[in-house]
């Protein structure tokens, strides 16, 4: 028990342990001052007194649950102060034996912040759609730097879904909170992720970017924390790790779905303690760093499947961020496509000045698979073909636009553009004329897009 209460007293979070009895027999510092009462008057002082009243039935089946079937059980709720005020928190406890006897272990994370925000969003998001200044003629969208209106550089747009997350940044920004950024492939996640660590007290630290489907099994513990010259066939020089590096900085962990469920723990565990050992070494590793993660799947759904711990989805998710998918953001388009023209027509000595009306539709009419990133390439491609001063879309294209009459899942949308580029590119994955290099993606990450939607190349 006594080690029970050392982790107790190092866990930044509310940290709690209840008998068999629902008494409550351990607690954090951090509990008591939230709670407001005594240490006498908190030992022994039943589950149900922190509780309100109309959701006692839930919690006895779910401390019935913990008990009887000795798994972890967490419940979003409010918890009640000694004062009477409601504390809403997620609760995560887990079923532990100690010297025979049974007890009732967890923490409580408190999410009040994120409930405050609410209506001060509803309120801005209000204000912004108010100043929203779109401007058309008969045939030609008036070029304009939208940049320049939210002050995030290399974030196009005004469209409301994409001013919501934009004020999500603003909100958590100068604060150290983990960030957890979910979105489709190609909607700018690394980008967020930049505009997160230029606005924190951070911003003059090493912003380092690990990309966990892109590194093997076998080497992403050593690329996150580290090894020591000898430690495994290979290890011929010491290497520092992506969280030393980032020591006093931001980590950004893309495509966090996709690490190792033996690794997860040890994640888990830097993000708890900021500490860890270099393979090869015992010596404790201390680091303070900040960290944003990111994904393109459902890690709800990856829990269910055994193949994400809950415990670091609760970890990770503080403050999740959704960043919108091209198709729901549509009066972005036009902002996109003159800020890509721009782009090419430096890159190829262009001189495209206009994108007429029907291009424009063209554009949005599209449902996207491939978010910012293909409308980035189909941009490039009509750069290419455009003569004058007029952006024309390829007709070799036009068949895609008219496609979306048809309505079908987003993943099948997906397939069939991925597939598409592997056919342009003769199915070559890598090189400069490589498919990864078209999607902008990292190769490893098109071979699991490709495993999980089932593409194989035809045998010919």
């Amino acid at each position: 028990m006594l080690r029970v209460e050392s982790i107790l007293k190092a866990m930044p979070e509310f940290a709690y342990v209840f008998n068999k009895h629902n008494e409550l027999v351990l607690w954090n510092k951090n509990l008591e001052s939230l709670l407001g009462y005594s240490p006498d008057e908190l030992y022994r002082k039943n589950v149900y007194d922190f509780m309100e009243k109309s959701v006692k039935d839930i919690n006895t089946e779910v401390i019935s649950k913990l008990f009887r079937d000795k798994e972890e059980q967490s419940l979003e709720q409010n918890i009640l102060t000694k004062s009477g005020k409601k504390i809403p928190v997620i609760d995560t406890a887990n079923y532990v034996l100690i010297d025979g006897e049974e007890y009732m272990v967890g923490m409580a994370i408190d999410i009040s912040k994120l409930r405050e925000t609410e209506e001060k969003l509803r309120l801005v998001i209000t204000e912004l759609q108010d100043l929203k200044d779109k401007l058309q003629s008969e045939n030609i969208y008036l070029r304009k730097e939208i940049e320049s209106r939210h002050g995030f550089e290399k974030i196009i747009g005004d469209s409301e879904p994409l001013m919501h997350s934009l004020f999500r940044v603003e909100q958590v920004a100068e604060t150290d909170t983990t960030v957890l950024l979910e979105g489709e492939t190609g909607t700018g996640k690394e980008l967020f992720a930049h505009a997160i660590h230029k606005r924190s007290k951070r911003k003059d630290k090493p912003f380092v970017k690990v990309n966990c489907a892109s590194l093997p099994a076998s080497l992403i513990e050593s690329e996150l924390f580290g090894h020591e010259k000898g430690a495994f066939t290979g290890a011929i020089q010491k290497q520092i790790g992506r969280f030393e590096l980032a020591d006093q900085g931001t980590i950004f962990l893309d495509e966090i779905g996709e690490l190792p469920f033996d690794l997860q723990a040890k994640l888990l565990h830097v993000l708890q303690s900021g500490e860890f050992e270099r393979i090869g070494n015992p010596k404790t590793v201390k680091v303070d760093v900040r960290v944003i993660a990111a994904t393109n799947c459902n890690l709800e759904d990856q829990i269910r499947k055994k193949r994400f711990r809950k415990d670091l989805y609760y970890r990770l998710n503080v403050y999740p961020i959704t960043i919108a998918p091209l198709r729901d953001r549509i009066s972005d388009i036009p902002l996109l496509a003159e800020h890509f023209v721009k782009q090419f027509n430096r890159q190829m000595d262009k001189n495209i000045k206009k994108i007429p009306v029907k291009t424009i539709k063209q554009l949005q009419k599209y449902s996207w698979p491939g978010n910012i990133r293909e409308l980035e390439n189909i941009i490039e491609r009509t750069v290419i073909i455009s003569h004058g001063s007029s952006l024309s879309v390829d007709p070799i294209l036009e068949p895609r636009f008219e496609e979306t009459d048809k309505l079908l899942p987003l993943a099948e949308y997906e397939r069939r553009y991925i597939i598409k580029v592997l056919e342009k590119t003769y199915w070559r994955v890598e090189g400069p004329e490589g498919a990864a290099r078209i999607l902008d993606m990292h190769p490893e990450t098109l071979r699991s897009r490709m495993r999980k939607l089932e593409i194989k190349r035809p045998v010919s």
